[in-house]
């Protein structure tokens, strides 16, 4: 089933003189199959947020449509919108920008309170989702002690006390430092292949995209390319036309195909580059 449909969307905005106005997101037409793990990427100014926020009706296109799970978001139906935003969790950047209250549980507990849910439901999604990113011990702890890492855990967890369909990390590692993204990324790849959650990962790190299912590749609003990351990261010329670096793992193999000692390029992740060399190594 496809969970995110865009018909060639289009977004604007005015600029501030309002002698113009900008196409952040440009005829993009593009479809996500249901418990795909996405990789969204793209140079600053891409359009990757704004087609994030069309995606949960927060912003609506000029032209084209949008769909999940088949609902328009744009239309006369406002339930329809509002159930659409209920099964898209989006989590930020700033972990510190989407806390609420100062204990960890009434945060996890503001959206569902906020949509009508029942105190005894919601006591069972605050420990649903406090399981699910392995963050029990903290549930009567204040969210400013905790760790970046773990502030967004519980920002994750109060995305998933909503109990998405789908969840959208936008650029929800780059605050973190290497502990922490690692933090984050176990909870989305955990969520994406035991719950079968779709997940969307707006992120400027290409080792996380290199881990994706498939990656769709933004340059001024445009979709310019999309695919397995074996297919996106061996158009090279394509990624850094867009002011993007390859995965570490691929910028060596480019440089050993170079110097004749691998012949293999496709490659994303550090294993395999590790048995392409052993390959070569045997082969001499």
């Amino acid at each position: 089933m496809q969970a995110i449909s865009f018909e060639n969307v289009s977004y604007s905005y005015k600029q501030a003189d309002a002698e113009y106005v900008r196409n952040a997101v440009d005829g993009v037409t593009l479809d996500i199959e249901e418990g795909k793990f996405i990789a969204l990427l793209g140079a600053n100014g891409s359009g990757k947020s704004t087609l994030a926020k069309l995606i949960n009706g927060l912003l609506l296109p000029v032209s084209g449509e949008v769909k999940v799970f088949g609902k328009p978001t744009v239309g006369d139906d406002q339930n329809g919108l509002f159930e659409i935003r209920r099964r898209v969790g989006m989590v930020f950047q700033n972990p510190d920008n989407q806390q609420i209250a100062s204990i960890v549980e009434d945060d996890i507990a503001f959206g569902p309170e906020n949509i009508g849910i029942d105190r005894e439901e919601i006591g069972r999604r605050i420990d649903r989702a406090l399981k699910v990113t392995d963050m029990e011990a903290f549930r009567y702890s204040q969210v400013s002690r905790l760790s970046g890492g773990q502030k967004q855990r519980i920002a994750i967890a109060g995305a998933l006390a909503l109990e998405p369909d789908i969840l959208i990390l936008d650029e929800s590692t780059s605050m973190l430092d290497p502990k922490g993204r690692k933090e984050v990324m176990e909870v989305a790849r955990s969520l994406n292949r035991e719950k079968g959650m779709t997940v969307i990962n707006i992120t400027h790190y290409m080792d996380e995209a290199a881990e994706a299912d498939e990656i769709y590749l933004l340059k001024e609003g445009k979709l310019v390319k999309s695919g397995t990351p074996d297919e996106v990261f061996s158009d090279t010329a394509t990624i850094r036309e867009c002011g993007l670096e390859l995965p570490r793992p691929a910028m060596l193999a480019e440089k050993l195909k170079a110097a004749g000692i691998i012949s293999n390029v496709k490659i994303t992740s550090k294993e395999e580059l590790a048995e392409e060399i052993c390959k070569s190594l045997r082969k001499n």
